[in-house]
């Protein structure tokens, strides 16, 4: 049965689950051992959890669900869906205020939650409202004034009514869940995403790993699943039958990579450019023949990826450069790496370039929560890292008059949740108005601006501050940094040192942000700059869950002693 004949998500699971051996594991935890399910446990876990849902919630209500990622997520989100409820995932670095929020906003009839932790951050926010029927937690949770019902519970109960594929009611052009955006422009919005939207992409997904994996892949999941892409990633592993493992966390990520050897793993650019750093400190360490080795492995590495003709004594040394460096590399992350993937914003070019050269090939995607969530995407055969790939089967794509990038197709959302005005003004006759800027270039897309990130000089010029913070951020000491100068004279930039070179004096960075500026155009140079302690981060609320910087409210934040650089 192909996907684009299935009528929803769980048609997908339900199917997928007959074809397979129910004993295999197909959940596993990194941070838990024992915390693995198998397929049989994992459809059984579905069909209780949803069994006791139902008797909770009416078709259409809303079920929101704070949980890093686990196995149990996957079952809450398929059970939610199974009892006719929509899924509204929620990011677990969410404020209290973040949450009050959302949860005015979408009015959940459940809560389900994965710790003490994350009930804390919620419980004076259900105290007052009587629209919640229940709070499930998948670890235990006590608590004098709040009942708290543990998911082991509801697990050991055996009496309960078995939904058949027949019994479900569910099309496509159904809600299948409320994603909030990251906020980066203010406050979030519930993105309606249909079953047909992620089914579409999963659709896309698979054409393209079945060029890069083989059967039965093994997956290595950290993005939080709150996030569109790493959702749809969820069913994309349904999809083709893969071994899904849980990562510990974020700062675990290599280790837990040589411990599951994935065939695959998605990531956000920030990701990258971090490994990126990381790697090229190790090189520059390298000294006699191992820097010579190096250095050939980049330099050939680089020629053979841009599909520039090598002399026979480069292949000859490139065959050792696989032997000995690349290799080497490579078993770092499991040894069976095939690919990443990168997703959820633009990836620097030199990255890409790197990566790819070293033995890591690394392919750049595109999307938004809007368009659940992909749009286009690199293939493993055709490789053009300055471009986000070609568009996935079953979206239009077309530039408009002023160089913006539309969308139609079932991928597109149904629409912001009880928020026509802000629809209207993305989807217009069918088409999304993304709000970034591109063109083709031989039917490959490329991304060459962000329309609402864009500074306007007061001679008329447009200038794309991410590109100038990227260059910004490969200086070794600078972690992070924020172009500044909206119908200014000239561009400032705000600044974050890496933790070791904290103290360090403003001549040096002059000197090193004067060869940035070497290849910047006039408009785009930095002529003054600060520096900050304070790091952009999720937990302070200048970050996005997904490592994109909150620019308003940094600039918000900052904004006296950015002006007094105009003094």
């Amino acid at each position: 049965m192909k996907l684009n004949d299935y009528k929803n998500l769980l048609e997908l699971f339900f199917l997928r689950y007959q074809s397979e051996d129910k004993n295999e594991i197909f959940l596993q935890s990194l941070k838990e051992k024992d915390l693995r399910f198998n397929w049989k446990q994992t459809y059984d876990c579905i069909q209780k959890l949803s069994y006791y849902l139902q008797k909770h919630i009416s078709s259409g209500d809303r079920g929101l669900l704070i949980s890093e990622n686990r196995p149990e997520w996957l079952i809450s989100d398929l059970s939610i869906m199974l009892a006719e409820g929509i899924t509204v995932p929620a990011y677990t670095t969410y404020t209290e205020r973040d949450y009050e929020y959302l949860i005015n906003d979408c009015k959940p009839s459940i809560i389900i939650i994965s710790n003490s932790l994350q009930f804390k951050k919620i419980k004076n926010i259900i105290l007052k409202k009587d629209f919640i029927k229940k709070i499930i937690s998948f670890e235990e949770v006590k608590d004098k004034e709040v009942e708290v019902i543990n998911l082991k519970h509801i697990l050991k109960e055996n009496n309960y009514f078995e939904k058949k594929l027949k019994d479900i009611t569910l099309t496509r052009k159904d809600i299948s869940c409320i994603i909030y955006t990251s906020g980066t422009q203010g406050n979030p919005k519930g993105v309606m995403l249909s079953h047909g939207g992620i089914l579409n992409n999963c659709e896309g997904s698979t054409k393209l790993l079945k060029e890069i994996i083989g059967y039965k892949p093994k997956f290595l999941t950290w993005l939080p699943l709150s996030h569109s892409y790493e959702h749809t990633v969820q069913f994309v592993q349904i999809a083709v039958g893969a071994k899904v493992f849980y990562a510990e966390s974020i700062d675990k990520l290599i280790k837990n990579m040589n411990d599951c050897s994935p065939d695959i793993m998605t990531a956000v650019p920030r990701f990258y450019q971090n490994l990126y750093q990381k790697i090229s400190n190790t090189f520059n360490k390298a000294t006699g023949l191992k820097k010579f080795l190096v250095q050939s492995t980049l330099n050939i590495g680089r020629k053979r990826f841009l599909n520039q003709k090598l002399s026979m004594y480069e292949k000859f040394i490139n065959l050792i450069c696989d032997k000995l460096v690349r290799k080497k590399i490579r078993s770092q992350f499991g040894g069976f790496l095939k690919a990443f993937i990168s997703g959820g914003g633009a990836l620097d070019y030199k990255v890409g370039v790197f990566l790819n050269s070293i033995g890591l090939p690394t392919l750049q995607g595109y999307g938004l929560t809007e368009t659940s969530p992909v749009v286009s995407c690199n293939s493993i055969n055709d490789i053009k890292i300055d471009t986000v790939g070609k568009p996935f089967k079953g979206n239009q794509v077309k530039i408009s008059d002023d160089g913006e990038i539309l969308i139609k197709g079932e991928n597109v959302m149904l629409g912001y949740w009880k928020n026509p005005g802000e629809t209207e003004k993305v989807l217009k006759n069918g088409w999304l108005y993304t709000g970034d800027i591109g063109h083709f270039d031989n039917g490959f897309l490329k991304i060459t601006d962000r329309k609402k990130d864009i500074i306007i000089t007061p001679g008329g010029d447009n200038i794309s501050p991410v590109k100038i913070e990227n260059d910004l951020t490969k200086i070794e000491f600078i972690d992070q940094a924020l172009v500044y100068g909206d119908n200014k004279p000239f561009l400032v930039a705000l600044l974050v040192l890496s933790e070791e070179k904290k103290g360090m004096d403003n001549k040096t960075i002059s000197n090193e942000i004067e060869k940035t500026n070497k290849y910047l155009s006039k408009v785009e140079k930095i002529k003054k700059f600060i520096v900050v302690d304070k790091q952009f981060s999720i937990e302070n609320g200048l970050m996005t869950p997904t490592l994109k910087l909150k620019r308003y409210k940094i600039i918000k934040e900052f904004k006296n002693k950015l002006e007094q650089l105009y003094n």
